[in-house]
């Protein structure tokens, strides 16, 4: 279940050389569907799957080399690549989601990993595909609230 921090499960996510990795624990706070143009570049693909987990619940390691780029409203993204093979891991969108750190759902290679709930950026879509969501919007959605920390 997305967003069960208390879960014990550990995830890798990693390139494909396997050189930049991020090791996760519990469970996603949402998995999203994004068909952004910056999200069909990223990925050479139709669309990006993002997965966003609270910072203090991934552990990053390997060495990355950074690409930032100017978002929706000003906002800046931040992304990580891999120097050897170029796969993009993680990236960072501290206006958007503060204390948060995206992982592309891909670099996981999980058949169990859960599904996403929310399909963004619909009107670059390509028509052909269509995928089950519970929650669409034209572009980004509201921004999500602040999570609350619960002590340890």
């Amino acid at each position: 279940m997305a967003g069960d921090a208390n879960s014990s499960r550990d995830r890798i996510a990693h390139c494909c050389c396997e050189q930049l990795r991020a090791k996760t624990t519990g469970e996603p706070l949402i998995v999203i569907t994004c068909f952004c143009e910056e999200c069909q570049r990223r990925t050479a693909s139709a669309f990006g799957i993002s997965t966003y987990w609270m910072r203090e619940h991934v552990e990053l390691s390997g060495s990355a080399t950074r690409y930032v780029r100017e978002g929706q409203n000003g906002r800046k993204a931040t992304y990580y690549f891999c120097p050897t093979c170029g796969s993009s891991v993680h990236w960072e969108l501290p206006d958007r989601r503060p204390g948060q750190l995206g992982i592309s759902g891909g670099s996981f290679c999980d058949k169990d990993f859960p599904a996403p709930s929310m399909s963004v950026w619909e009107r670059s879509k390509p028509g052909w595909i269509s995928i089950p969501a519970s929650a669409r919007f034209m572009e980004n959605p509201p921004p999500p609230p602040i999570p609350t920390r619960v002590p340890h």
